[in-house]
């Protein structure tokens, strides 16, 4: 397999944190002031041997690509953040270019999607608060495609068959896809490539064919939407389905059945690029609003990596997106944490 790590470069402040969040917010805000809201629910989580990072440390970045190097991870697939022209958290990436270090396989995907204040965290007060908004001004392509051609160029981008790999978060949010997509072929083919390898992203796979329809070249399918709908809640999830409408408890299902779901029939498919999921537990962020896969540990994981291996064997792209190697307000990483302490999961 290809394994390819989604990667969330905001440890570090910005300004725009610290006027909706407070001086020197970051994620590890959310991830240390967690708290456990059912038995057994294990939070806060604790990070192992990186500690609290700040990814503008490059130690940290070389520490994290020779963890994952030797996990057999290719490389990292950096969010990336463009407002119509403004980037946000573009640092970590942008010293990475800048100095050559890591050396160590890289690409991006786009993260369109306005920023509200109940996107980064539970906020009772003001759910709706908009923070920044994503925008697809007139001309805003070309601005966009000339910011990251420095990154499609660095030998270390990631390439499938012969093509820069990109992704975009919501492509069915683009206001015409399909122009969209016939524009970036055009421009990559104009500054030397053989085009782009559009990879768009979805949480449901009932998109998949919409998306393609767009004319991207695969979909990658996260089906943490499909999880309810897919197993079933049961008599054992009833009593915190109800607690959750209630507002009083997260929606909880077990880690090795909910899992499942990713290795389902339409992962198949030769443009579908399927997901390893390690863990997923967001109450940092969305408290009692969450959705947690319980028990996740790394026995079940290595099976979920078995059946995954087997679903793309037979397939020209071998192609496999990992969720996430660091997202830890999501319960998402991969990362050394204090319960396996200096070896990753």
């Amino acid at each position: 397999m290809r394994v390819i790590a989604y990667y969330l470069p905001q440890y570090h402040a910005i300004p725009e944190n610290d006027a909706w969040w407070g001086k020197d917010f970051t994620e590890w805000d959310r991830v240390r002031a967690a708290k456990p809201l059912f038995q057994g629910h294990r939070q806060p989580v604790v990070p192992g041997e990186l500690g609290y990072y700040n990814l503008l440390d490059p130690a940290i970045r070389e520490r994290q690509a020779q963890l994952a190097r030797e996990a057999g991870i290719e490389g990292f697939c950096y969010w990336h953040y463009w407002f119509g022209g403004k980037q946000l958290l573009e640092q970590p990436l942008q010293q990475v270019l800048q100095s050559g270090q890591p050396d160590f396989p890289f690409c991006i995907a786009w993260a369109n999607e306005s920023w509200y204040a109940k996107t980064w965290m539970d906020h009772p007060d003001q759910p709706d608060r908009l923070l920044i908004e994503q925008t697809y001004p007139e001309g805003d392509d070309e601005a966009h495609f000339a910011a990251i051609l420095p990154m499609l160029r660095d030998k270390r981008y990631i390439q499938v068959d012969g093509k820069p790999l990109l992704v975009v978060y919501r492509p069915l949010q683009l206001p015409d896809g399909k122009a969209w997509v016939a524009k970036w072929q055009e421009m990559a083919r104009n500054a030397g490539f053989n085009g782009l390898f559009l990879v768009g992203h979805t949480l449901y796979s009932r998109e998949t064919d919409a998306i393609r329809a767009l004319g991207f070249d695969a979909v990658n399918i996260v089906p943490i939407g499909d999880v309810k709908r897919n197993i079933g809640l049961g008599l054992r999830h009833l009593p915190s389905l109800i607690r959750h409408l209630r507002g009083r408890s997260p929606l909880v299902y077990d880690y090795a059945r909910a899992i499942r779901v990713f290795a389902s029939a339409i992962m198949k498919r030769e443009d579908v690029v399927p997901t390893l999921l390690p863990n997923w537990d967001h109450s940092p962020r969305s408290k009692n609003k969450a959705l947690v896969l319980h028990d996740a540990h790394p026995q079940a994981f290595g099976a979920h990596v078995k059946a995954i291996r087997q679903i793309v064997d037979h397939k020209h792209n071998q192609l496999v997106l990992l969720k996430s190697w660091n997202e830890w307000s999501e319960g998402n990483y991969m990362e050394p944490d204090n319960r396996y302490a200096n070896r990753i999961r």
